[in-house]
This record gives C-alpha cells, structure tokens and sequence, in this order.
C-alpha cells in the first residue's frame, strides 16, 4: 500500500512524534510512504517539503505555492490513499477538495485538544478550533480522533459518527520501558519529577512551578525537570531557577535522553487545561513512572481507576500543594501508581495496537475502490 502523509517534522512537538512513529512503524509493515511536510528544503526521496512562510509548535502558514506543489506530486507519486495528521494549516481545510479532484480517499488525525466542559478561557479557544473544522472534516472519508468525549463534541458539531473513528495513540512498549538511569547522580536528586512538553499558556505549567515553590520541594532534595520548550519560557525561567530544585532543559529531540530522563523520574506531571491524548503522558507511564494529570482531554481516562493520580483543571496549584508532599513521602505509592500506569500501556496504548487499526481502517476505506478496479 502506498500512503501519502502530510504531517510535520519540525518545530518538535506531539504531531511530530505522532507523524514519525506512525510513519516508520508502517514503513518497517512493507508500505510505502510519502512523507509531506512543511520545509524549506529540496525533494529527497520519499519526502516532499511545502513551503510555508511560518510554523510553529501550534500552526503554520502556507505558502500560496503549497497547495500547487502538494498536488503536482500527489499526480505524480500516484499513492493509493493520503493521510493529513492536522497541523493546523489552510491546507488542511483545501484538502477534501484536492483529494476529491484526484480521487483519492483521504483520512485524517485530529490532534487539536479539548476541554469538553469548556472550565476556561483556553478550552473554551479550543471549542472554536473544534467549530472552525468540523465543516470540513465533514468532507474527510474519515477522521481519527483519541477518545469517545471527543467523538461526541465533533458529531454535535456536525460530523457524521460514521465518519469519526476512535484510535487512541500508541507507544513503542519496547523502546520506551524502565531501566536503569543515573538521572538522579547527574542532577544530585533524591527524587526527579518531570514535566515534558510546550511551555504555554494551555499546559499550564505555572500552576505546577507555584505548587512545587510553596512545598520547598528542594529542600527534601527533589528536583523538578522542565523538558520542553515555549512563548512563556523566557517569562516564567527568571522566577523559578535552581535555587527551587527547577531545572530547565529546553526541548529534546533525542529519543534516548528522554527515556533516560523518563526511567529516572519518580513522578511525571502534565497540569495541562486542554488536551488530547499527551504522548509524553503515554512515554512515562510505558516507562513505569507514577503519572499526575489533569481531567483535560482523554488523559483522565488513560490513568483512571489507579493507572495515575487525576486532577481537576480548576485549581491545579491548591490541589498540587496538597498532592506533592503525599507523593514525595510514600514511595509505595510511587511505585504502586509506576507499576499500574506501565500495564496500562501495555493492555490498550502500545504502538503496535495502535497500528493495527490504522492498517484496518485502510483496508475498510480501499476496499470499494479495490472492488471496482
């Protein structure tokens, strides 16, 4: 089979990983893939750069050329199917229109994350994205999204249920697993906590800093690990330095760092407000760490019924300033929730699942075109 993917490699971030997984897992199956993506470099092989005037973590801005330049090599590579992972681009709204032209099926993953009881302003931005694209996935002959609550808010808003289908994401149970890591020696820590991913306003990653300063979580020799990158960085890093046990380590590409870093950590929290299904949520909990998250998105169900600890997205600080000093002083616990959150990912989030039901959904969207060939 031969899929066209259009999805992103650069600037790092959870489409990113998604695109990448998703795309060498199906490669290793014998497919062939076309990788299109936002780049200003040449045509190397099976990759196809469109050029773009912006991008960033969260959207990017097309060139006018790019819709030209996506269709002459769609003509031309002749795949059998295309896939959007949405990167929240114009294209992504174009796309129905040049894959009905073609004749050529079209799928699509929905990444834009959610509160369904809109509790902030944040999630409630998030509600227009979600208003703003269902006209058009509409027009998609199926679109994949994480969870049934996510389903429902896209069929309220006009979807056909027909056309939605839930495959949550998947890790890599093998490459990412606990291990040994000298995290702890490198960082002189007793303990390592580890938030990873964008440093912006919906990952709400103040509330956590103000929560870690009240407790002194320093002083009983714990050290808290910011991996990621973002527009509140340079705001947020003047106030919480190494002199609170905060360390900041920017964005990190390298698989391997991350899982040293993960298998090192005692405790992962992800304080986001909006959500989808956080793929560095599902790396530390494949990696036996204990999971702190919020009710934003699909999280909450991932870790319920003790595969993690859940908080409401309203009030993070207060309930961290409680949370943090009981987590920090039974390790039993730690240990317990690490254990519980590795085996839910092996019985319904490793990568393997989740390729399976992609490979299914392509044969279920090529089969009447396969019949009348």
């Amino acid at each position: 089979m031969h899929i066209a993917w259009l999805g992103k490699k650069t600037p790092f971030c959870g489409n990113v990983t998604y695109s990448r997984e998703i795309t060498s897992a199906l490669t290793n199956r014998g497919h062939k893939v076309s990788f299109m993506h936002f780049a200003d470099t040449k045509a190397d092989g099976d990759e196809v750069p469109l050029p773009f005037l912006y991008t960033s973590q969260v959207f990017t801005i097309p060139t006018i050329r790019a819709k030209r330049v996506l269709e002459r090599s769609l003509r031309r590579r002749k795949p059998d199917l295309v896939h959007a992972s949405l990167s929240l681009s114009a294209l992504d709204f174009l796309l129905p229109e040049i894959c009905q032209e073609l004749d050529l099926p079209l799928i699509s993953t929905f990444h834009t994350p959610y509160d369904a009881k809109r509790r902030n302003v944040t999630s409630t931005s998030q509600f227009l994205a979600y208003q703003l694209y269902a006209p058009f996935l509409a027009k998609y002959d199926r679109t994949i999204i994480f969870c049934e609550e996510q389903q429902d808010l896209l069929v309220k808003l006009g979807v056909a249920r027909d056309r939605i289908i839930v495959i949550p994401n998947g890790v890599d149970e093998q490459k990412y697993s606990p291990g040994v890591s000298n995290i702890k020696a490198e960082f002189n820590a007793k303990q390592i906590y580890v938030y990873q991913g964008r440093i912006s306003t919906e990952k709400n990653v103040e509330s956590l800093l103000k929560a870690w300063k009240y407790c002194n979580m320093r002083d009983y020799g714990c050290k808290l690990l910011l991996v990621g990158d973002g527009p509140l960085k340079p705001n947020l890093e003047p106030f919480y330095g190494i002199e609170h046990g905060v360390v900041w380590l920017g964005a990190i590409r390298d698989d391997a760092r991350r899982i040293e870093i993960l298998r090192g950590a005692d405790v992962f929290i992800l304080p986001s407000l909006v959500e989808g299904l956080s793929l560095s949520l599902l790396e530390a909990m494949s990696c036996g760490t204990a999971c702190i998250a919020t009710d934003a998105g699909a999280d909450a169900s991932v870790i319920a019924d003790g595969a993690g600890v859940v908080i409401n997205t309203q009030g993070v600080s207060a309930q961290l300033r409680t949370l943090l000093p009981i987590i920090r002083d039974h390790d039993g616990w730690r240990d317990i929730l690490g254990k519980s959150a590795r085996q839910r990912v092996l019985d319904r989030y490793t990568l393997t699942g989740n390729i399976d039901r992609i490979e299914h959904l392509y044969g279920e969207i090529l089969a009447p075109v396969r019949a009348v060939g």
